[in-house]
């Protein structure tokens, strides 16, 4: 059963494009254009085949989820529409995006990712990556009646996340698109090596204290930054269409023994022999700070909370599928040790 992936040149992308081909999937790898018509599926190819896969089951098409049809030329259609599983990864990442530039591809590339999956004749399953700390709305609505205050507040990404994840819950049970929404926590490396290859979220924390600029953290001792392996969530989304039925399925996906903020960075600090910082600054008081002071980018702000997330369901898929969570502990210290040697930072104490 063939799956499409879209967004799969990004960083969650190529770890499902990898897990895919390594259980023998059909994969068609959706790809943003490189000016000739025809992807750049060379770049994930080369990264594909310095990880060993084997990618004869991989062909690339065009798609831009910013245009009617996905950026489709006939020919592609015809040719996708025999797609069982479709993952929607595509996304724009960014803290300092526009409005129009996040929510063209988060927002509304995820709306009319919908409306094109259900005019598939063979569909099994929609498979939307959403937003970490957005899609808790138990009623959802689509458009966002509060969007204008959301975007604002939060930041273009986040709010556009918010905005995408209803749009889903919203358009799929109307239009009879069997989906499952998928809310993971804090993506970090690999779980046995390490390897990331995405610098937000928490990577630049992690740069701050290996160089010594870590003095305070922003938050409380019961701050909770949850984590997921980039190869534990990419195994999770390739068992979805096999163990979800429902016709709206809805999982986060994390490691809730992930310890509180302060915690984690000391277990991060320990295994790059340095000093954690001993004091934490209220939210609230790290809002109203210049950010040249507190070196914390406001939009990564939305990312702190004491909140604690339902996990439940995403359980008992792993159970069913096999899957267990790499002790936190080591994957803090491999995906740490792996950003100060892939970011160049060793040496420059």
């Amino acid at each position: 059963m063939t799956a499409l992936i879209l967004g799969a040149n990004g960083f969650i992308g190529r770890w499902l494009t990898l897990h895919l081909l390594a259980t023998g999937r059909p994969t068609i790898a959706g790809v943003r254009g490189n000016g000739n018509g025809n992807g750049n599926g060379d770049e994930l190819r080369a990264w594909l085949r310095e990880r060993n896969a084997a990618d004869a089951e991989l062909t690339t098409v065009q798609v831009d989820v910013t245009r009617p049809d996905l950026g489709l030329s006939s020919t592609d259609r015809e040719a996708l529409s025999a797609t069982a599983d479709v993952y929607n990864l595509a996304a724009r990442y960014r803290f300092g995006l526009t409005r129009a530039e996040a929510a063209a591809v988060n927002a509304d590339g995820a709306a009319r990712t919908v409306r094109w999956a259900a005019e598939l004749p063979r569909l099994r399953r929609l498979v939307h990556l959403s937003g970490y700390r957005v899609g808790r709305d138990p009623s959802p609505a689509y458009p966002l009646p509060d969007a204008d205050r959301r975007y604002r507040t939060e930041g273009a990404y986040e709010a556009s996340k918010r905005e995408g994840d209803a749009a889903v819950r919203t358009l799929a049970p109307r239009l009879g698109v069997p989906t499952t929404v998928v809310n993971p926590g804090v993506v970090i490396g690999h779980s046995r090596t390490g390897e990331s290859g995405q610098y937000l979220g928490l990577a630049p924390l992690v740069e701050q204290l290996y160089a010594g600029k870590l003095k305070a953290l922003a938050g409380s001792a019961r701050t909770f930054v949850p984590v997921v392996a980039v190869d534990h969530l990419a195994a999770f989304l390739a068992a979805v269409p096999e163990h979800d039925t429902a016709p709206l399925a809805l999982h986060t996906v994390l490691d809730p023994r992930t310890p509180p903020l302060p915690e984690l960075v000391a277990t991060v600090a320990r295994r790059l022999n340095v000093r954690p910082p001993r004091a934490t600054v209220p939210l609230a008081l790290v809002r109203r700070l210049p950010q040249r002071l507190t070196g914390v980018d406001r939009e990564a702000l939305s990312f702190l909370s004491e909140d604690r997330y339902d996990t439940a369901s995403a359980e008992r898929l792993e159970a069913a599928a096999g899957l267990a969570h790499m002790p936190v502990d080591e994957l803090l210290g491999r995906w740490a040790a792996h950003v100060v040697t892939d970011r160049s930072l060793a040496g420059r104490q």
